[in-house]
C-alpha cells in the first residue's frame, strides 16, 4: 500500500518541477518586462540581478508554505487518503487547466489556479464527509476565513493596483515630464530615496525581520526600531542617490534594477507555493505517514501534523530557486520582450494584439464623456501647464526600440514589488501576474500612452486578461471537483489513469506549441523588423516584399481551399468540408492581423510613397478577405447540403463543371507566381483569360438555368441550386483574382 502512495509523492514532486519552468516560463516577464522594456542594462545583467533576488526570495519563503498545508483545508479533519487525493487532484486539475488555457490562448494566473483547485478539491471532500457525519460542519472541514481572506485579497490587489499605479504615475510625469534628465536635477534624489526605502521596507526590513533564519534578538530589534530605521533609510538613500545623481549616474536605471531584484525576490517569495506547495504538503504526508505505517490505516490516519507550521529544508528551496533560474535562462517564453502587457502599455504605436469589443467600446466612450466633464471644471491655466507636463520633445527614451522610458519602468517594478511583498509578509499568495499587469495598465493610462485610436484595443485586452482571471477561478474550482470526486470514488485505478492522461497532455500540449510558435516567431520578427528600420526607403522595400508573400500565399490558400471544397461536393466528404470550414475562420483572422501590421509599417515609409500606393494597398488587402468570404459563401451551401446526405453531385454536373475549374487553377497559379516573382510579363493575358473564363461561367450558369426549368423531375432541385451557387461564386472567385493582381502590381511598381 505505501508503495503506491510512493508513487503518487514522486509523481507530485515531478509535477512540481515541470510547473516550476512552465511557471517560471509564463511568468518571468512580470519581473523582466520593464527593465527589458525600458532597456535599462544587456540582457545578462538584468537576468543576474533577477536570478539573486529569485533565490534569495525562493529561501524566504518558507511561511507561504502554510497555505497549501492548512491554508484552505482544516488538515486535522481528513485522512492521510483523503488528504493525498485532494494534493493529487490539484496537481492534476493544475496541469489540464494550463493546457487548456494555453491551447485556447488564454491569460491565466498560477496563484489562482492553485487557490481554487485547493478550494474545489477540499469542498467537495467537505461535503461528502459531510454527508455521511451529519455532526460535521463546512467550519470544521474548510478553513473558510482563511480561503475568502486569500480570494478577497487577489481580488481586491487587481484593483488597488490598477488605481495606485495610474495615481503614482501621473504625480510622476507631473515631476519629471517626458524630458525627465532636465526636470530630474533635484527631485530625482528624493524620488530615488522614497523609492529606495519603500523596497528596503518591504523587502529587507520586513523580509529579514520576519524570516525563520534571523535571530530573535535582531528580528525584535528590527520590528522595535522600524521607524528610526526608515527614516535613517531615507536619510541616507537621498544623500547617496544626490551624490550619484551628480556623478552623472542614471538614478532611473538603478532604481529600474533595484525594483527588477526587488519584484524578482518578491514573486518567488510568493510564487513558489504555486509551484512546489502542494507537492512538498504531500512529501510531508507520506513522510508523517510512513513513520506510523504498522499502527492504523491510510484511511484512519488523519494529518494534525500538517497543521503545524511548515519547516521547509532550505536545500529545496534553495533547489527550487536554482531550477527557476534556469527556467528564466534557457526558456524561449522568458525571453521575449514584447509580451501583453508591454504591447498594451507600450508609448508608441505598434501592432494590436486585441480586437475591440462592445464593452471596451462603452467603457471608453463613457470614460472620454466623464473626462470631458472633469477637464471643464478645472480652469484653463491648470488644464495648460498639466498638458505641457505630458508633452513629448522628440524621443525620450535612450534606446529607440524600448516600448517606455525609464521613469514607467521604475514606478512599475516599484510599485508591482511592494504590492506583492506586502502579500507575502502577510502570507496572502497575491497574483503577481496580475498586480504587474494592472500596476502597468493604470501607469500606462496615466502616462497617457493609449490614445483615442488605440485605447478601445487595449481596454479590450485588459478586459480580456481579467475575464480570463474570473474563468481561471470557476473553471480550476469545478474542474479540481469532479477530478476529486471520481479520484475518490475511483481509488488507485482513476488515479493512474489521471497520472497517464496528464503525461500524455504534456507531451501533446508541448509538441503543438514549439509547431504554433515557430510560425508565429517567424511573423514577429518580421514585422518587428520592419518597426525598428529608421531608414523609410529600406521600410519600403522590406514591406513590399511581405505584402508580396502575404498576397502570394492567399491567393495559393484559396485556390487549395477551393480544390478541397469542389472535391468534397463531389466525393461528398464531410469532413474535409469541416476542416476548410475552420480554415478559412482561421485564415480570416490572420489575415486581419496582417493587415493592422501592415498598416503600421505603411506609416514608416516616406509621405509621398504612402499616399501614392495607399489605396492599392487596401485593395490588395481587401482581396485578400475577399478570397475567404467568397469562398465561405460557396462552402456553407455545399457543406449544408452534404451534412444533411441530400443527393449527390449528378455525373453530368461534374463532366460540365470540371473543364472551367481546370482553367481556374491554371489561371490562380499563374497569378500566384506573378506576384511572388514580382513579373508581369503575362499581366494582361492572365486578365484577359479571366475574363474569357468568367464569360463562360456565365453560359453554363445561363444552360443550367434552361436545364432547370425544362426538367419535369423536381429530386435534384436542391443539388442544382448548390450547383447554381457554385457557379456563381467561381465568378466572383475570379474577379477576386483579377483585383489582386491589378493591385500587387500597382504596389509593387518601382518608385
Amino acid at each position: 500500500m505505501s508503495a503506491i502512495y510512493f508513487f503518487i509523492v514522486v509523481f507530485l514532486l515531478s509535477l512540481a518541477v515541470f510547473d516550476l519552468f512552465v511557471g517560471v516560463s509564463n511568468d518571468a516577464v512580470n519581473f523582466l518586462q520593464s527593465a527589458i522594456g525600458a532597456r535599462v542594462a544587456k540582457f545578462r545583467t538584468i537576468l543576474f540581478i533577477a536570478s539573486v533576488g529569485v533565490i534569495l526570495g525562493a529561501v524566504m519563503s518558507t511561511g507561504m508554505m502554510d497555505v497549501a498545508r492548512h491554508g484552505i483545508l482544516t488538515a486535522s479533519e481528513y485522512s492521510f487518503h483523503e488528504v493525498m487525493t485532494i494534493f493529487l487532484a490539484v496537481i492534476v486539475t493544475d496541469v489540464i487547466i494550463l493546457d487548456m488555457f494555453n491551447s485556447f490562448g488564454m491569460p491565466t494566473s498560477t496563484t489562482v489556479s492553485m487557490v481554487f483547485e485547493l478550494l474545489g478539491g477540499t469542498f467537495i471532500l467537505a461535503t461528502i464527509k459531510k454527508l455521511s457525519d451529519s455532526t460535521l460542519e463546512y467550519g470544521m472541514l474548510l478553513n473558510s476565513g482563511k480561503a475568502l481572506e486569500v480570494i478577497i485579497a487577489i481580488f481586491v490587489s487587481v484593483a488597488i493596483s490598477f488605481v495606485i499605479g495610474a495615481v503614482v504615475m501621473w504625480i510622476s510625469r507631473i515631476i519629471f515630464t517626458f524630458n525627465y534628465k532636465r526636470h530630474s536635477r533635484y527631485t530625482i534624489a528624493l524620488f530615488g530615496g522614497i523609492a529606495f526605502t519603500a523596497l528596503s521596507y518591504f523587502i529587507f526590513l520586513k523580509g529579514i525581520g520576519q524570516s525563520p533564519y534571523v535571530s530573535e534578538e535582531v528580528s525584535g530589534y528590527i520590528n522595535a526600531n522600524i521607524r528610526l530605521l526608515l527614516l535613517i533609510t531615507l536619510v541616507a538613500s537621498t544623500i547617496i542617490m544626490q551624490i550619484l545623481h551628480l556623478c552623472r549616474v542614471n538614478i532611473f536605471r538603478f532604481i529600474v534594477l533595484m525594483g527588477t531584484f526587488g519584484l524578482a525576490m518578491s514573486f518567488a517569495g510568493n510564487d513558489l507555493v504555486n509551484f512546489i506547495g502542494v507537492p512538498l504538503a504531500g512529501l510531508d504526508s507520506y513522510q508523517t505517514y510512513v513513520a506510523h505505517a504498522f499502527q492504523v490505516s491510510p484511511d484512519q490516519f488523519m494529518m494534525t501534523s500538517l497543521m503545524k507550521s511548515s519547516h521547509t529544508p532550505v536545500l529545496y528551496l534553495f533547489i527550487a530557486g536554482c531550477i527557476m533560474v534556469i527556467a528564466m535562462a534557457t526558456s524561449k517564453k522568458a525571453h521575449k520582450v514584447i509580451k501583453t502587457s508591454v504591447d498594451l502599455s507600450r508609448q508608441d504605436e505598434g501592432e494590436e494584439m486585441f480586437g475591440s469589443s462592445r464593452a471596451a467600446r462603452s467603457i471608453v466612450r463613457f470614460s472620454q464623456e466623464v473626462i470631458e466633464f472633469v477637464v471643464r471644471l478645472v480652469p484653463f491655466p491648470v488644464r495648460q501647464w498639466i498638458n505641457r507636463r505630458f508633452v513629448h520633445h522628440g524621443d525620450t527614451t535612450d534606446d529607440q526600440q524600448a516600448a517606455f522610458d525609464v521613469v514607467r519602468a521604475a514606478v512599475n517594478l516599484v510599485l508591482a514589488s511592494i504590492l506583492i511583498t506586502i502579500g507575502t509578509n502577510y502570507k496572502l499568495p497575491l497574483s503577481t501576474t496580475y498586480v504587474t499587469f494592472m500596476v502597468a495598465m493604470g501607469s500606462s493610462l496615466a502616462d497617457r500612452a493609449w490614445s483615442r485610436e488605440s485605447a478601445v484595443f487595449r481596454v479590450t485586452g485588459v478586459l480580456s486578461v481579467i475575464g480570463g482571471w474570473f474563468l481561471t477561478a470557476g473553471v480550476a474550482f469545478l474542474t479540481a471537483c469532479l477530478v476529486c470526486v471520481a479520484m475518490y470514488y475511483g481509488g488507485f485505478v482513476v488515479q493512474v489513469a489521471f497520472i497517464i492522461l496528464v503525461v500524455v497532455l504534456l507531451i501533446c500540449s508541448n509538441r503543438r506549441y514549439k509547431k504554433k510558435q515557430s510560425i508565429s516567431d517567424k511573423e514577429k520578427d518580421t514585422f518587428q523588423l520592419m518597426m525598428r528600420m529608421r531608414d523609410p526607403e529600406l521600410v519600403w522595400d522590406v514591406l513590399q516584399k511581405q505584402v508580396s508573400r502575404t498576397q502570394s500565399s492567399v491567393c495559393r490558400f484559396a485556390l487549395e481551399q477551393y480544390n478541397l471544397i469542389v472535391d468534397a461536393f463531389r466525393e461528398q466528404g464531410v469532413r474535409n468540408l469541416r476542416r476548410s470550414d475552420r480554415q478559412l475562420r482561421l485564415q480570416l483572422e490572420t489575415l486581419k492581423k496582417s493587415r493592422r501590421r501592415e498598416m503600421l509599417v505603411l506609416k514608416k515609409v516616406p509621405m509621398k510613397i504612402a499616399i501614392e500606393r495607399n489605396t492599392w494597398f487596401h485593395i490588395g488587402a481587401n482581396s485578400d478577405q475577399q478570397f475567404v468570404y467568397t469562398l465561405r459563401r460557396m462552402l456553407n451551401p455545399i457543406k449544408e447540403h452534404v451534412d444533411n446526405n441530400f443527393n449527390p453531385v449528378p455525373e453530368i454536373l461534374i463532366r460540365e463543371y470540371e473543364p472551367i475549374r481546370r482553367r481556374i487553377n491554371d489561371l490562380m497559379q499563374s497569378a500566384a507566381d506573378q506576384i511572388q516573382t514580382d513579373r508581369y510579363e503575362n499581366y494582361r493575358e492572365i486578365l484577359a483569360e479571366g475574363d474569357a473564363c468568367k464569360d463562360e461561367l456565365s453560359q453554363i450558369r445561363k444552360r443550367h438555368i434552361n436545364r432547370m426549368q425544362q426538367s419535369t423531375d423536381n429530386s435534384n432541385l436542391q443539388v442544382d441550386m448548390v450547383y447554381l451557387n457554385l457557379l456563381q461564386e467561381s465568378q466572383q472567385l475570379l474577379s477576386n483574382m483579377r483585383h489582386q493582381l491589378r493591385s500587387a502590381k500597382k504596389f509593387m511598381e518601382k518608385y
